[in-house]
């Protein structure tokens, strides 16, 4: 099978939460970070997270999960050059399986769904729920020079909406796939069932 690394983007800074979001404990008293790590390594062993260099302590909590850790000092600048860091420490990837540090819902399952997807020969990757797309996505090498190219806070979405014919789009029976933490509302939404 291709060798398809993951990326868990963790340099966030949580403006709208008000407080280290990713560090904050889910119902079961695992940080929200840690969960989407441990999903992301279960699906991909080869999995790399991207942080601020001043995250320490979620490093430590992340490197704890067997996730290798790199420092983005542009991170502040968008998650562009999060995922370009990410790209460019993963030089001989046959794709990416990217996730979110803050989307901690996503089942192991989906994640195993898209990285297949890429492995398979998809361009682009991703699962929907409810007619939705959600997160992860999954890039085939092809994007590896557009990727290492981006910046600022849009992320890879213009590379998902100029090449929207591209994409694999999974329908899936997961709502994590849409279910980030950007408040405490929603991290508190997370507790009910």
């Amino acid at each position: 099978m291709a060798h398809i690394v993951g990326l868990l983007l963790a340099a966030g800074q949580g403006r709208r939460f008000g407080a280290d979001k990713l560090r904050q404990p889910l119902a079961d008293g695992t940080p929200v970070a840690v969960a989407a790590a441990r999903a992301l390594k279960a699906a991909c062993p080869d999995s790399i997270a991207v942080l601020r260099p001043e995250q320490d302590e979620l490093a430590g909590l992340i490197e704890a999960e067997g996730l290798a850790v790199i420092r983005c000092a542009a991170a502040r600048d968008g998650m562009g050059h999060s995922l370009a860091a990410g790209v460019a420490a993963s030089p001989h990837a046959a794709g990416w399986l990217v996730a979110l540090a803050d989307m901690p819902c996503i089942r192991v399952a989906t994640l195993g769904a898209v990285r297949d997807a890429i492995a398979d020969g998809a361009a682009l990757a991703a699962p929907a729920f409810a007619g939705r797309r959600g997160h992860p996505v999954g890039f085939a090498p092809r994007w590896r020079d557009a990727l290492m190219g981006l910046q600022g806070d849009e992320g890879a979405r213009a590379i998902l909406r100029a090449n929207g014919a591209c994409l694999t789009q999974l329908a899936l029976d997961d709502p994590g796939v849409l279910l980030d933490v950007d408040t405490p509302a929603d991290l508190a939404s997370l507790g009910r069932g």
